[in-house]
């Protein structure tokens, strides 16, 4: 109950773009309260740590980004829809990972201000 999930994932070639989904599984009323909250996105290569890759507010007010990503992925929301994107464009090898969705009280780059967490979304770039 309560859980985020991930869509949009994929194999692309370098320099093409994908946008990544986050929804409420199930649609409850657990599920969608974490829409309510500061969502962002995280991603895993193998071998590497977990590492933040862009989050806003609830507001839309408060919008961060890795410096890795800047300029070329946007993150977004629509409340009513209650789904997270990240519409990632010019992408390069160094993206393969797997990209995580997560929702938590405060827009931050650490992990550990995160409850809530997506299993996440494949995403491949080749060069």
């Amino acid at each position: 109950q309560g859980q985020l999930v991930e869509s949009g994932g994929g194999l692309v070639q370098a320099g093409g773009s994908l946008r990544l989904s986050c929804t409420a599984s199930g649609r409850t009323a657990a599920s969608e309260q974490r829409f309510t909250y500061a969502m962002g996105w995280f991603r895993q290569a193998p071998g590497r740590e977990r590492e933040f890759v862009a989050a806003m507010s609830w507001s839309g007010g408060s919008i961060r980004y890795a410096d890795s990503v800047l300029g070329r992925f946007t993150i977004s929301r629509d409340n009513f829809k209650k789904t997270l994107y990240l519409q990632m464009d010019s992408l390069k090898s160094d993206d393969t990972a797997v990209y995580y969705c997560a929702a938590g009280g405060v827009v931050d780059d650490s992990s550990s201000s995160y409850h809530y967490w997506g299993q996440g979304t494949q995403v491949t770039v080749s060069s």
